[in-house]
Parts: C-alpha cells; structure tokens; sequence
C-alpha cells in the first residue's frame, strides 16, 4: 500500500493512507493518528505499549458510524501517552515519518533531538535492520562531528533534550569537537558535507546540494553587506549556546591549551549579545532584542561573572579593543554590583595593559552613593596601582636576567610615558568636579614617577582647570597643588603662560619667571655658539676645496695609469694569441715530416724486393711505356738535407740517361 504524504490538521496529526488509523498518541498538545503496523515494526517500546494495551480486558470499545457506509464498525483504537518526549511533538514526528519510510532530511539542527527520540522508542538496529538510532549516529559521526559550525548547531539543539543528550554522550562529543577545531586556522574548510562510505550516489547528491547552498548563502551575505569572515560567524554561533553549555565549551578549551585569543573572543562575542550597553558608541538596543525578552539584572550579572572568571590572566595583544571591552564590563559590573572579586580581577587585567586605554576609556562614572565625586577616581588609582606594580615586576626581572646592574632607575619606558599622558588628560578632565578634594587631586597627580613625564605641560593644563573650578582653594592648598608641577620641565610656551596667569600662587610664579630666565639664557647662549661656528666656516671651506682639488688630481693620475695598464694588457693578449698560433704551425710541420720519412721507407722496400732488369727495373719500364722520367726526391723541411739528396742522385740519373 502506497503511503501519502503525512499532514497537520490543527493540533491534530493525520496519516491519510487510505486507512483508518487504529492507534492514537497524545505528544504534548498534539494527537497523531496512527496505524500500528508501521510503528511497531521499526519501536520497540511502542510494541511493548500496544501489546499491553490489547491484552488488558479494561481497553474501552467505541463504535463509529461511517457516514458514507453508514454500517456501524467496532474498531478497537489504542490511545497512548507518551509524557516527557525528548524534543516534544517535532520529534516524534519525524520518528513517525520514519516509521512510514518517508525520507527525512537530516540535519544538524534536528540530529541530537532525533537521536534522543530513537532512544526514547527503543528503535535500534537489534529490533529493525538500518532503524533511526543507527541511521542518526552514522550522520552524527561522518556529517556533523566533522565540522565546527555544524557541531555548534548540534550543540545548540542538545539543550532541548538534555537529560537524555547528557546520558547518550552527545554533548560532550559536540564539546570536544568544537573546543579541538576552533584553533584550525581557516575555519570556512570545516562545513563541508562527509558522504557514507555505503552510498556515494547519496554523498554526491549532497554535495552538490550543499554545494549548492553555499553559493546561495554567499550571495546573500553579500547581498546584504553581511560579515564575510567565517571565523566571526562560529564566534556569534557561540553566543546562541545557553551559559551552561558555553561555560562547558569555554572550560574545555582552556584545558585543550587554545590560544588564549580564541578564547578571549569568545568570551566578548558573547557578552556583547547577553550584556546590553557595554560599548558606549551603542547602547540603544537593537531591533531583535527589543523585540525578545531582555535579560533580569541576575541573569546579566551571572553571565559577567562567568566572562571575567574565564578570561585569559595573560595581557593581551590586541591592541585597544580588548581593554574598551574591560572598562565596558568594569562599568557594568559597578552597574549591576557584581561581586568584589569580579571588579578587582576587572581592575588587575585593565592595569596590565592601560596603556592601551584612551581618555575616554578612564572616565568611569560614579555609581555609589558613597562617592561625591562624578568620575570614580578611587577604582582609576587602583587600576594606575596595578600598572606600576606590572612595570615594577618587569623591571625586576629585566634587572635578573642583565645580571643585576641595576642601572635601569633613570630609564624612561615607553608605556610609561603613554599612561603619564593619559593620567594629565584625566586630572584635566575631573579638575572641573567642584566635589573633587585637593588631598585626591594631589595624590593622584604624584602617584606617577618622575619618568613618566618628559615635559610638566600637561600636568600644568590640570592644575590650572583645577584652581580655576575651584576658587575658594586657600594660599596653601594652592602652593601644595602648584607643588606637584617641576617647573625645569615646562615649554617656554607654558613658561610665558603661566608667568601671566593670576591663579597661580606668588611662588610658582617667581619659580616659573625664574626657570624661564633660565631657558632664556640658554637659548641665548645656543645661538652665540652658533655663530660662531658660523664665522669659522669660510677657512673650513676653504680647506674643503683644497682637498677637493687634490683628489681630482689623484683621481686623473689613477685614470692615466689604469689607461696604460689597459694598453699592455692588450698587447699581451696579442702576443700570446701569436704564441699559439706558431705553436700550432710547427706540430703541423713536424707530422708532414714524419710522412715523408714513412714515404722514403717505402719506396726504399720497394727497390730492394724487386729486381733490376732492363735498365732500372720498373723505372725503366715505366720510363718506356710512358715517355718520362722520375726524380725521386723526398720533400724534407731542412734546406741543406735537400740539397745533398739532390747533389747525391746526380750520376744515377746521368747513368738512366
């Protein structure tokens, strides 16, 4: 019998096979209508139920009337409740397309509640060859487990079925999948689909459908402007998990030794979703989570306690953007009164790197009633405290390692000067706070060391706003306050400045004019000794030109001699090239000679095997037959050998003749 497409009437579930359905099964608000031959054929457990149900005598008995027919049937329908379903009524409806062997399209998303429903129905592979806990493991482990967005969905879904997921080891297998391939360094790789080994029909249909997917959803997120680096888009994966999950996840990759960046964006991704406001540039909140149920003060509060308990104690590289994340979560954990502990592991991990922060990172408002100031200046000491103790520990060490010179006290480090500039920036901002005591600004002021600062202009700028919001200042408050300024450090500009300026007390102002003589002075005196060495320039320039003049002259001598060397090594080369070549004319010479002595030899053979008849042998008949005369005389390069040969065969030819 051909199955139909399943279908939802209200919260009703009907099989239209043709058949009445004989098995009801309440799942939550939903009744499906069923038919028992498919569902006990593939669940254990849902046999074991109808069984009893038909054994038990007090099963009621309806009668229904066919209204087409109208014959009165007497049909025995099992009602089953099935309470506590793993997954709800999703679940099992896609449990009961399986059972009719509708094609269920698996995904990462249904796969841990799926598995968990074949769990629940006892559906293995000892009961029904390739059932649903087998089918849902094989896609578990090839499909899902093998990419890291795919196991953060699978995660996700794990919260719906927890229990069960935690008992069947999904969860933890999505953990340690996600927590060993977030440090891979090109997270778009993971995703793609893994095929069965049985099938491959199967695998490439798949792909290219994933294939197929993919294009899709790149050209949407480039359709809308959306964020195209992967690596963000599994870090706002992650903030979907529930705080138990991701505080599992974020513990497990502490302890798989990830690189504690990765760990530390996680954390912020998350706590920007679940912590409105901590960026000052946005804190109207958006559409969606206006929309959604916002956060309770205790939900936000135990969300950044576990961000601050988990972030890595080491300083981070990544420039400012880490520390305008701590003095958001330092402004709302003040907000919020989080624990103690939270706001001073806040303030410690600020302190190590500070001076990355800008001015307006420093100015942290006054949550306490306590406080009558408008910035809060007693957190900000704390937080410059755990900075100077930072630079102390690293003097320290570099002091170890050079041997112990201790030679480092007048050295200036750069970091320190960063944070000089920001704490002159701050002391002029809350100068302006009428409720600021002078004791606070004062101390504030001299808690840097003299290194921190190379010129006092800023810190003249401070005291000047203070002592203008705060007129009713006495004579010796003000000479404290003025104290804290090192009048040998300001510019002549702060010099001439502060020299008119009324606020100041009488002293400073006698020490500005006095220092300010001094610079004068010294100005005065650069520029005469400038001048001087601006009248002895002429001789200067003229011994300049002297010696100009005579390394022209070595130079043309050095172009002469190179010029001659030039010439000799020419000839040279000519007279070797002759060199060869008359060594090549005699080995020529003396291979001729050699054959002309194997010629004479030969002819000398000849004369004496052969005999002489009829006037000389074979010359004499050759002399007759063809009318000439032969000379025998045998070339040889020594003229005077030539001469005698010929001298000596005179009367041999007289005598032919």
């Amino acid at each position: 019998m051909e199955v139909e497409k399943p279908g939802s009437k209200g919260q009703a579930w009907f099989c239209t096979t043709g058949l009445p359905s004989d098995i009801v099964i309440e799942v939550e608000d939903m009744t499906f209508h069923l038919h028992k031959f498919p569902l006990m054929s593939k669940s254990r457990k849902l046999h074991q139920l109808i069984t009893e149900q038909e054994t038990d005598p007090t099963t009621s008995t309806t009668q229904r009337e066919d209204e087409e027919e109208r014959d009165e049937i007497e049909e025995i329908i099992c009602q089953i409740s099935l309470l506590d379903f793993p997954g709800g009524s999703e679940s099992f409806e896609m449990a009961a397309k399986f059972c009719y062997g509708v094609k269920v399209d698996l995904n990462s998303s249904i796969i841990a509640p799926l598995r968990c429903a074949g769990e629940f129905l006892d559906m293995t592979e000892e009961y029904s060859e390739d059932n649903l806990i087998s089918r849902t493991e094989r896609f578990f482990s090839q499909s899902v487990l093998t990419s890291l967005k795919e196991s953060i969905k699978a995660l996700k879904s794990c919260e719906r079925v927890m229990p069960l997921a935690e008992s069947l080891g999904i969860t933890e297998r999505c953990i340690d999948s996600i927590a060993s391939r977030a440090s891979s360094v090109d997270p778009a790789l993971f995703g793609w689909p893994v095929s069965e080994a049985a099938n491959e029909n199967n695998f490439r249909a798949r792909s290219n459908q994933a294939l197929w997917k993919e294009i899709e959803s790149t050209l949407r997120r480039k359709g809308s402007g959306a964020k195209s680096n992967n690596a963000d888009s599994w870090f706002e994966d992650l903030t979907l998990l529930s705080l138990q999950l991701f505080k599992r996840l974020i513990w497990a990759m502490k302890m798989g030794d990830l690189n504690p960046e990765i760990v530390e964006s996680c954390l912020m991704n998350y706590a920007k979703k679940h912590i409105p406001g901590l960026s000052r540039s946005n804190r109207k909140p958006s559409s969606s989570s206006s929309s959604s149920s916002a956060a309770s003060e205790g939900e936000q509060r135990e969300v950044l306690e576990t961000i601050v308990s988990n972030l890595p104690l080491q300083k981070s590289s990544r420039s400012s953007t880490t520390t305008r994340f701590l003095f958001g979560l330092l402004r709302t954990a003040n907000i919020l009164n989080a624990a103690e502990e939270c706001r001073s592991t806040l303030e410690k991990k600020i302190g190590l790197q500070l001076e990355q922060a800008t001015l307006d990172d420093l100015l942290i408002p006054s949550y306490s009633y306590l406080n009558e100031t408008l910035y809060d200046v007693d957190c900000l000491e704390r937080i410059l405290g755990h900075f100077l103790d930072g630079l102390e520990e690293e003097r320290n060490g570099g002091e170890i390692e050079a041997g112990g010179d201790g030679g480092g006290g007048n050295v200036r480090p750069p970091t320190l000067m960063v944070v000089g500039k920001l704490i002159d920036g701050y002391l002029a901002e809350i100068g302006s706070d009428a409720n600021l005591k002078s004791d606070r600004f004062y101390n504030l002021a001299i808690s840097l060391p003299e290194q921190a600062r190379l010129f006092d202009d800023g810190l003249y700028r401070a005291v000047d706003v203070y002592l203008k919001s705060h007129p009713w200042t006495s004579e010796a408050e003000r000479e404290k306050i003025c104290g804290i300024m090192d009048c040998q450090k300001l510019t002549i500009e702060a010099c001439t400045h502060a020299a008119q300026n009324e606020r100041l007390p009488l002293r400073a102002v006698v020490q500005v004019l006095f220092f300010e003589q001094i610079q004068l002075r010294h100005a005065i005196t650069g520029t005469l000794i400038a001048a001087g060495a601006d009248s002895a320039r002429p001789s200067l320039l003229r011994r300049r030109a002297e010696e100009e003049e005579e390394e022209e002259i070595e130079a043309e001598e050095g172009a002469t001699q190179e010029r001659n060397s030039n010439a000799w090594r020419g000839a040279a080369r000519e007279n070797q090239v002759l060199r060869l070549d008359m060594d090549s004319m005699r080995t020529r010479v003396h291979q001729l000679e050699r054959e002309c002595s194997n010629m004479k030899k030969v002819i000398e053979k000849i004369d004496k095997e052969c005999p002489r008849q009829n006037n000389g042998g074979w010359r004499g008949s050759l002399t007759r037959r063809f009318g000439c005369k032969f000379k025998t005389q045998v070339c040889d390069s020594h003229e005077q050998t030539v001469v005698n040969a010929r001298k000596g065969r005179q009367p041999h030819h007289l005598h032919q003749q």
